[in-house]
């Protein structure tokens, strides 16, 4: 009888610690499930840091590429250069273009071009720069290109580099007159667009 006793008396004091048991696991869980809500939360902080590392690289990276940022020293330099490169690429077509018009294309190259060259060497000094062409590795590549081809295939590369080569003076020019440094020189870079534009539609029509 008193064992039946102490066991009956026993029973509420072990339901109550499983009862603490089960209040432990849940506690455990929660926590467990807490840690990853926070681990989730710091993944989350990590990418979105991630993303505006990207975002401010590209802009950094439009910023530097941007036309507008040239100085009246570095912009007189890459004209100049444009000038060369236009040249000396009409007098390969002059030589090697079968197709009539582009003869006549490049011959208007030569003229042109040379004339741009006088303008800005005047435009720059106003400014007390002196142009310095240098053609890039990708210009003189591409006029190693045109003195290897011949026939319609040299047509085709040059009028490829031709419409390639305008856009970019074009959007060199455009960007400087509308930012650059130097008031001489940005007057040289709005006219010459008007003519360079025209000459892409020229060789865009062809």
């Amino acid at each position: 009888m008193k064992k039946l006793l102490l066991t009956a008396a026993m029973a509420p004091v072990l339901m109550g610690l499983a009862a603490c048991g089960d209040r432990s696991a849940t506690d455990n869980t929660n926590t467990v499930v807490a840690d990853e809500g926070m681990a989730n939360d710091t993944l989350l902080t990590d990418e979105t840091v991630t993303g505006n590392e990207a975002v401010a690289n590209d802009a950094t990276a439009g910023e530097v590429g941007s036309a507008a940022n040239l100085t009246a020293q570095a912009f007189a330099n890459t004209m100049a250069a444009s000038d060369m490169f236009e040249i000396e690429s009409a007098k390969v077509a002059q030589d090697k273009a079968t197709n009539p018009a582009l003869k006549k294309f490049a011959a208007q190259m030569i003229k042109d071009h040379t004339a741009s060259t006088a303008k800005l060497k005047t435009a720059a000094a106003s400014a007390n720069v002196t142009p310095a062409p240098a053609l890039t590795g990708e210009q003189t590549a591409n006029l190693a290109a045109l003195r290897a081809a011949s026939g319609t295939e040299f047509d085709t590369l040059y009028k490829q580099q031709q419409v390639a080569a305008h856009q970019q003076a074009l959007a060199n020019l455009q960007g400087y007159a509308s930012s650059g440094d130097a008031p001489a020189i940005k007057t040289f870079a709005s006219n010459t667009a008007k003519v360079v534009e025209t000459h892409l539609k020229e060789v865009q029509g062809m």
